[in-house]
């Protein structure tokens, strides 16, 4: 890898959340590829396995931790060497209609979703584990903030609160170099969504809603992410990165 590609993450150690499957686990092979030290997290030790075998190079690390438990958290931070970038992908998909749902549901949601990567990031900012000029990365969805459907009303609450969150985190971080930005994916090909929702033929009318007549894979979301941990991205921050294959041009 030569040493003047903006984009290499060669000498950084990068820290994953939810790391287990889908679009984490993209996002760990494809920083490892780049160069990163890896530091992977997830709930399933197995499934967390199977990733941590995917990673290229070596010296990697793996941490089972359930983030909705403040002590797993809090043993993580502890843990955790000085990272050079964070990516805080943890998260869950329920449709439910309001209607139905109940103030644990919401809760549910908002503690896996929302409230674990704010206090994750707050610990690792009070306990010094950002280098300066570290980069700090959250997966939103382009639901809730750009859009939403049917079912979907806490999940948007849920990824929309982060992308007030990051902006006001960008300004108070900017002082120390370090950088705060998410990206906002459509609908992702991933075990964490449930394509047994609706049959078959609906699917296949929602992706002629995308321009790009497909929906997302895990890696054009991990392709994103390195470009913002990378030096490449160095004058970007409180950004919101839209990649959702054009679903809301319509």
């Amino acid at each position: 890898m030569e040493q003047n590609n903006p984009f290499s993450l060669l000498g950084k150690t990068i820290f994953v959340t939810g790391a287990s499957s889908g679009i984490g686990s993209a996002i760990a092979v494809e920083c490892s590829k780049m160069g990163a030290q890896m530091i992977i997290t997830g709930r399933n030790k197995t499934r967390l396995d199977e990733t941590f075998a995917l990673l290229a190079g070596e010296n990697h690390v793996q941490l089972t931790a359930d983030l909705s438990v403040e002590q797993d958290i809090e043993t993580l931070v502890t843990t955790l060497p000085k990272l050079d970038g964070c990516i805080n992908n943890a998260g869950i998909i329920r449709p439910q209609l309001l209607q139905f749902s109940e103030k644990k549901d919401i809760l549910e949601i908002f503690e896996v979703n929302t409230f674990s990567s704010f206090l994750l990031v707050q610990k690792l900012i009070q306990s010094k584990k950002l280098n300066k000029n570290a980069s700090i990365v959250f997966i939103s969805s382009i639901s809730g903030v750009y859009c939403s459907a049917v079912g979907e009303a806490l999940y948007s609450a849920s990824k929309s609160a982060i992308n007030g969150y990051l902006k006001g985190l960008a300004l108070e971080m900017a002082n120390r170099g370090i950088r705060v930005n998410s990206v906002n994916p459509g609908v992702i090909e991933t075990n964490l969504f449930n394509f047994t929702s609706m049959p078959p033929e609906e699917w296949k009318e929602k992706k002629k809603k995308y321009p790009l007549k497909r929906f997302g894979k895990p890696e054009d979301v991990a392709y994103a992410v390195v470009y913002l941990l990378s030096d490449a991205s160095q004058w970007v921050t409180g950004s919101n990165l839209v990649i959702d294959g054009g679903y809301t041009l319509n």
